[in-house]
């Protein structure tokens, strides 16, 4: 049997694969690839790769898919916010639009729900009067410690097109973090081949580049302002461990005699600026409370 689909204007610019899975069922991964290997999944007559990026008006052709039995994902237990969370957004939004929404997030929540985080924004956000006719699409994040500025996409091209400017380094991110010490540098770029692990235990490295310069110096620490050219995770914790200045209040990436266990993590996504269609946007979310004080108590 052999089923034809037109690919729509939502669609544009995904990837074959992911397509797949949210329009046809969710197979393994390897499996799919499997399918396009052997011709089983055509794009307009050819057979192309699974990160083949689709474009409106493009035919896919399936051949004999329907004797796939899909993944058997275990339903997790649903996170719904009570009132008391949703009115933590009248106080958090900075820009609210008809594509996109721009929020000061609070530090000790995460992005979307995990392993370890229940209470999340994307379930927030997705139940609250700003996404009645949408849902949101997570496009950047933010650690679960970490304060500041965050966008949501409310459609998917909006989606489509802050992924591809963030991927192209045309959104720019400025973070501001405390340290404890004094660098002896002003200004400088921390570039680092930061290690990972994939699923399946095997190490893997990641370039990472920060440009760091130094705000002001009091009474033994830091403000330091830093401009990510790359975005991995933890980055910024990790990099500034590395040098020997932790950012303050870390509870993962810390020297003992530095770390600062009743305080917030304090680092914090200051700013957040692009460029959509030659019309310019430029962001700014104020430091938390906890950030403000903890600066005062330092700054002479």
């Amino acid at each position: 049997m052999v089923d034809s689909f037109k690919v729509n204007s939502d669609f544009h610019n995904t990837r074959l694969d992911k397509w797949f899975v949210h329009n046809i069922k969710n197979l393994p991964h390897s499996l799919i690839e499997k399918l396009i290997r052997t011709k089983k999944i055509k794009v307009n007559n050819k057979k192309v790769k699974s990160s083949y990026r689709l474009n409106k008006g493009d035919i896919i052709r399936l051949f004999g898919i329907g004797k796939y039995a899909v993944n058997k994902v275990k339903e997790k237990e649903k996170y719904l916010p009570s009132n008391k969370d949703l009115n933590i957004l009248a106080n958090i939004i900075i820009e609210n639009n008809d594509n996109f929404i721009v929020i000061n997030k609070p530090n000790g929540i995460a992005v979307q729900s995990g392993t370890n985080s229940f209470k999340n924004l994307n379930d927030i956000l997705k139940r609250s009067i700003y996404f009645n006719n949408s849902k949101p699409f997570i496009v950047h994040r933010l650690d679960k410690e970490t304060s500041g500025i965050m966008i949501f996409a409310k459609n998917r091209s909006y989606a489509q097109l802050f992924t591809s400017l963030f991927r192209i380094r045309k959104i720019h991110k400025t973070y501001h973090a405390v340290v404890k010490g004094n660098p002896e540098f002003k200004k400088k770029v921390l570039e680092d081949n930061l290690e990972y692990y994939d699923n399946n235990g095997d190490k893997y490295f990641q370039k990472a580049i920060t440009n760091v310069k130094v705000l002001k110096n009091s009474n033994g620490y830091s403000i330091l302002e830093l401009i990510p050219v790359t975005g991995r995770k933890h980055q910024l914790r990790r990099q500034l461990f590395n040098i020997g200045f932790p950012i303050v209040g870390d509870k993962k990436y810390k020297i003992k005699k530095n770390n600062k266990a009743d305080t917030n993590l304090l680092l914090h996504a200051h700013s957040l600026k692009f460029m959509i269609k030659k019309l310019r946007f430029n962001y700014k979310a104020a430091h938390p409370d906890y950030f403000e004080n903890y600066l005062k108590s330092i700054i002479s």
